[in-house]
């Protein structure tokens, strides 16, 4: 079996293909980005309407097999930004009529996870899920993916992004802070928001918005204190996760999981505590159609879905997901 997957749960439009054996064949991605200001759905929405054809037939380039070879379409069904959710659903259902084949809606978050299996061998993890709208801790136990820890208030992608638009370097802010805070020297304090298992970042935002503001100290510094404090936050919850679930495996996944430093301290964690950390590649870390495609085909397992009865769900939990592919 080959399936087709289609990511376009934010910024990314992504198309994978990915066959039953867990065989890549493909994952093309393109991405919305912008020189200053933040993601606008509406945007990210035009700019996956105009892509997605392109991105798709990429996809069948670089596997090297004809569209009628598709045996199984999956798309991101949520949790995401709609505007754009409707563009994969919309083409996914397209593609799925076209070559009369099935058509599987899947849980964005799950997809990391599972992908992240795959292809790191690693067998029970603990996952520390951070990108932009999405900051979780998840762990498989009695029959569900559960919610361990998660963000109270902004997911930290989406945290670093503000605050790179108030330091002016556009975005994706991630990778840009990340180079800045190479250059930072001395630690400044910033709040530390951990509440029981879950962590806060608008604090923290509102505390380095009258830092710049008040001119006295440097972006670099500011970027460096920044990415020290709150990944510190996430690899407590995390640790404590893999102590309560006892666990001795931690998987990363989401584009934040790319910063070379959270994954030093993600290593360093579970090095001293006799576990092992599993770092999958850059491309299936970010938003990617592989880890869409290798979900639908786990989703196979529990049937296939309507076209009719198919629709985007924005706000669909982790933990809502019944799981019976494990």
């Amino acid at each position: 079996m080959i399936c087709l997957g289609i990511e376009s749960t934010a910024h990314t439009f992504g198309a994978g293909i990915i066959d039953d054996k867990g065989k890549t064949l493909a994952n093309v991605k393109d991405s919305y980005t912008t020189v200053s200001g933040g993601i606008h759905p509406s945007e990210a929405r035009r700019h996956h309407e105009a892509v997605c054809d392109k991105v798709i037939e990429n996809a069948l380039i670089d596997a090297d097999i004809k569209a009628h070879e598709i045996n199984l379409i999956s798309f991101s069904q949520g949790p995401g930004l709609a505007p754009c959710l409707v563009v994969g659903m919309e083409k996914a259902k397209e593609l799925s009529k076209k070559l009369d084949v099935p058509l599987v809606g899947v849980n964005h978050c799950i997809a990391h996870l599972e992908i992240g299996r795959l292809l790191t061998k690693a067998k029970d993890p603990v996952l520390l899920y951070v990108s932009g709208a999405n900051t979780q801790v998840i762990a498989y136990e009695g029959g569900k993916y559960r919610i361990f820890g998660e963000t109270l208030d902004n997911g930290v992608g989406n945290f670093l992004d503000a605050f790179a638009r108030l330091l002016g370097i556009g975005f994706p802010g991630g990778p840009k802070i990340y180079e800045l805070a190479l250059k930072g020297k001395n630690y400044i304090e910033l709040p530390y928001v951990v509440k029981g298992m879950d962590i806060s970042v608008g604090g923290i935002l509102t505390n380095l918005k009258q830092k710049i503001n008040s001119g006295s100290y440097k972006k670099e510094d500011l970027a460096y204190s920044c990415q020290e404090t709150v990944f510190a936050m996430l690899i407590e919850v995390a640790e404590r996760a893999m102590a309560h679930c006892e666990k001795n495996e931690l998987l990363l996944g989401g584009g934040v999981c790319c910063n070379k430093r959270l994954q030093e301290m993600c290593n360093k964690m579970c090095n001293d505590r006799g576990s092992r950390c599993f770092i999958p590649l850059n491309n299936v870390m970010v938003d990617n159609g592989l880890m869409i495609a290798w979900q639908g085909i786990l989703e196979m397992r529990n049937g296939t879905k309507k076209l009719n009865k198919v629709d985007i769900r924005p706000y669909w939990r982790t933990d809502d997901v019944k799981v019976d592919w494990r």
